[in-house]
C-alpha cells in the first residue's frame, strides 16, 4: 500500500467525514422517477442548494425536445425535467466532467417510496444506490477536493441530469457539449456490491416500428385488408434472426389490433438492439432497414421506423485504461482492492466516452438489486467511496492528464 501524503490524508479524511448519510436519507424522501415532473423539480431544487456549497454558478437547463411512438403509431411529445449543470473555473488548465442522474425509475404511485435498514445494516430505498447515493459520494468528493491547496488548477462541470433512466434522450447533447474538451470524466452509477466497476459495456438502441396497413372486415371482405399486426409479427422474427456475433436483439412488444372481426390497420412494433461493437451496431441498423423494407413490400403496408442507437458501445481503450489503473491505484492506496469487468448495462458513460473523454462510470456506492423494490446500498460504502473519489480526483490533478 502507497502512504498517502499529508494533503492526500486530509482531502480524504474531509472526503469521509461529510454528512453523506443524512443527505442521501432527504433525497430518497423525494420520488423522483423519469415522468414525475413535479418530484423531479423537488429533488432539482435540493440538489442545487446541496451543491451551492461549491464555487461556481448552476443553472437548470431546459429539456431537448424528445417525441415518442404512441400505440397507434402518432407521434406525441414526451415532457422531461429540467437538468442542473454547475461549472466551476472553466479557465483552469485540467478540466473534468463530473455526471450523475437525479431520476429513478420509481413511478409516483410505485409503492416502493420509503427507505429503511435491513437487518444486515444495508439500506433499501428507492434510488439509494441508483444513484442518489452516488450523488452524495460526488459532492463530498468534490467539497473535499475545494478544501486543497490544488483546486485551483482543477475546472469542472457537474451535470445531473433528469432522464438517464429513460436512455437520456432530452439530455444527450448537453452530455455532449459538457464532455467537450475535458481531460476525463467520472459518472456516479453504483458498482456492484463487492465494489467492482463496469469496465467496457455494450451499446443500445430502442426502436419503434409504425405499420400501417388496410382495415376490412374479417368475414366479408378479408383479402382487401391488410393485416398490420402480421405484418409486424414478420418484422419481429427477422428482426429476432439478426441476433449473434456480438449482438443481441429483443423484440419486446407489439401494440395494436382489436376486434376479432376487423383486420387490424395499425401496429407498432417496439424492439430492442445491444451491440458490443460498432460493428455490430451497423449491422443492426442494415437489419432493420432490410426487414422494414421487405416486409412493407411483401404485405403491402407502409412502415415507419422511428429509434436510434441511443448508447454506442463503450469500449476500453489506452485512455480509459490508464484512468481505470489511476482508480485502482487510489485504491490500494487506502486498502481497497479495485478491479472491473465488461458489463451488458449502459448508461451516460457510454455517450461520454463517444465523445473521446476516458471515463470510469461506476464510481458511486456499492449496492445491488437496482431497478427493483430490493434495491439496497451498504452505508460502509459512502465514506470508503467519496474518499477513492476524492484521492483519484487529486492525483489526476497531480498528474494533469490522463
Amino acid at each position: 500500500m502507497n502512504a498517502l501524503s499529508s494533503t492526500e490524508a486530509a482531502v480524504v479524511e474531509r472526503a469521509r467525514a461529510a454528512p453523506m448519510l443524512a443527505q442521501l436519507e432527504s433525497w430518497v424522501a423525494v420520488n423522483s422517477g423519469t415522468r414525475n415532473l413535479a418530484g423531479l423539480g423537488r429533488m432539482a431544487k435540493l440538489l442545487a442548494d446541496a451543491f451551492s456549497t461549491l464555487p461556481g454558478g448552476i443553472a437548470l437547463i431546459k429539456p431537448d425536445p424528445v417525441q415518442a411512438v404512441s400505440a397507434d403509431g402518432r407521434l406525441q411529445p414526451i415532457e422531461h425535467g429540467r437538468h442542473l449543470l454547475l461549472t466551476v473555473r472553466p479557465q483552469a488548465p485540467i478540466q473534468l466532467m463530473f455526471a450523475g442522474h437525479m431520476d429513478t425509475v420509481y413511478a409516483v404511485d410505485h409503492p416502493f417510496q420509503a427507505i429503511r435498514v435491513r437487518e444486515d445494516g444495508a439500506l433499501n430505498g428507492p434510488g439509494a444506490a441508483d444513484m442518489k447515493g452516488g450523488i452524495a459520494v460526488m459532492l463530498a468528493a468534490l467539497s473535499a477536493i475545494e478544501s486543497s491547496g490544488f483546486a485551483g488548477r482543477l475546472g469542472y462541470q457537474v451535470l445531473l441530469n433528469s432522464d438517464e433512466e429513460t436512455g437520456s434522450l432530452s439530455s444527450a447533447p448537453l452530455i455532449a457539449r459538457v464532455a467537450r474538451g475535458k481531460v476525463a470524466a467520472f459518472v456516479y452509477e453504483p458498482s456492484l456490491a463487492d465494489g467492482t466497476l463496469a469496465g467496457a459495456r455494450g451499446g443500445t438502441g430502442n426502436f419503434s416500428l409504425a405499420v400501417t396497413g388496410r382495415s376490412a372486415h374479417a368475414g366479408r371482405n378479408p383479402e382487401e385488408g391488410r393485416n398490420a399486426l402480421v405484418a409486424a409479427s414478420e418484422l419481429a422474427l427477422r428482426l429476432a434472426s439478426a441476433a449473434g456475433d456480438g449482438l443481441t436483439v429483443n423484440p419486446a412488444r407489439i401494440d395494436g389490433g382489436g376486434p376479432n372481426n376487423v383486420v387490424p390497420e395499425h401496429a407498432v412494433l417496439r424492439v430492442n438492439f445491444r451491440p458490443a461493437t460498432a460493428d455490430a451496431a451497423a449491422r443492426a441498423r442494415a437489419a432493420l432497414d432490410d426487414a422494414a423494407a421487405e416486409v412493407a413490400a411483401g404485405h403491402d403496408v407502409h412502415v415507419e421506423c422511428h429509434g436510434s442507437f441511443n448508447r454506442p458501445p463503450k469500449p476500453i481503450d489506452a485512455a480509459a485504461e490508464r484512468l481505470f489503473g489511476l482508480v485502482r491505484d487510489a485504491g490500494q492506496s487506502l486498502g481497497l482492492t479495485i478491479g472491473w469487468r465488461a458489463t451488458g448495462g449502459v448508461c451516460d458513460g457510454n455517450n461520454i466516452a463517444a465523445c473521446g473523454v476516458p471515463v470510469v462510470d461506476t464510481m458511486g456506492v456499492r449496492g445491488g438489486a437496482i431497478h427493483s423494490a430490493d434495491e439496497f446500498m451498504l452505508p460502509e460504502s459512502l465514506p470508503e467511496r467519496a474518499a477513492l473519489s476524492a484521492l483519484s480526483i487529486l492525483r489526476l490533478v497531480e498528474r494533469g492528464s490522463v
